[in-house]
């Protein structure tokens, strides 16, 4: 007897092996690590013990202060793109993405060129060191928003317009949100040191990515799986563990792997991909035997 349902679990298998190997990005602000952003060549490593207070340090909290300061600043910094700004960059963009469309990031390429920037905008602050990690959080937060409207299927010029939209209000709001942010870096750096402590009194440590904080609260299961799967980073000296995930909220306990839900109750695009698996390949052996049977 012909077997009509063998090409559908080859369709499937293969889809789920698809899903399982997107690209990853180069960068990404993960709300599950404090909404710090994250590149793709990043080092991050869980510290422990006495070298773990010792980076508990200011220096250390800078790109975490910025992007929590990036958020409340961003009602009082309303600056819009001038066209001007929108109408130089948008050729410059357009001939980059041409050149390979299909590879072709608009918050990448919109990071780049807004900061760009934020070296001229920061060289004569006293504090270029939080200034720059500023201009840099209003240069990912604004690329974010505008590139997030724009799916990566859409044309060049449609990705272009939203990477100029958000390189150049970033641009307008960067007076803005430096002035905003550095009113609140003090208060932003006494808790995060006692956050970090705190983390680092913990068996598991607290994470690191190229020597910056990352506030991962009660989601470091998820923020490390994240930093898996969005950005291909292994985090060095984490020890995996089952973990168990409810409201976004997740424990890990042995050496096995895990899997976790998005905080909305959605699966991340990997552990989507393992339970089509999973379900097709249990699906293959149940027809296997049934075929046997017969």
């Amino acid at each position: 007897m012909r077997n009509y349902l063998a090409p559908i679990f080859a369709s499937a298998l293969v889809t789920a092996f698809s899903m399982s190997f997107t690209a990853p990005a180069q960068a990404a602000a993960l709300e599950s690590c404090g909404n710090i952003e994250v590149r793709a060549e990043a080092q991050c490593e869980m510290v422990v013990s006495g070298g773990c207070t010792a980076q508990c340090t200011p220096i250390n909290f800078q790109a975490q202060c910025s992007a929590d300061l990036y958020l409340g600043c961003e009602g009082q910094c309303t600056g819009s793109a001038s066209l001007q700004c929108t109408g130089s960059c948008q050729a410059g963009c357009e001939a980059e993405c041409q050149v390979d469309p299909g590879s072709f990031e608009c918050a990448a390429s919109c990071r780049a060129d807004c900061r760009a920037g934020c070296d001229a905008e920061c060289a004569a602050n006293p504090d270029g060191g939080r200034c720059k990690a500023s201009c840099e959080s209003t240069c990912g937060g604004s690329c974010d928003a505008n590139c997030q409207v724009t799916g990566p299927s859409a044309d060049c010029k449609a990705q272009c317009q939203a990477c100029c939209s958000g390189s150049c209000e970033a641009e307008a709001n960067f007076d803005c949100q430096i002035s905003c942010q550095a009113k609140g870096y003090v208060d932003c750096e006494a808790k995060l040191t006692g956050g970090c402590e705190a983390q680092c009194q913990k068996p598991e440590g607290a994470l690191f990515c190229d020597g910056q904080y990352v506030d991962a609260r009660d989601q470091l299961d998820k923020c490390v799986a994240d930093l898996k799967a969005l950005l291909n980073i292994e985090v060095q000296g984490y020890a995996y563990g089952d973990a168990n995930c409810e409201r976004g909220t997740c424990t890990a306990e042995g050496e096995a792997g895990f899997s976790c839900s998005a905080s909305n109750g959605e699966s991340s695009d990997a552990g989507t991909a393992f339970g089509i698996f999973g379900a097709v390949a249990a699906f293959g052996l149940a027809l296997g035997r049934k075929r046997r049977q017969s």
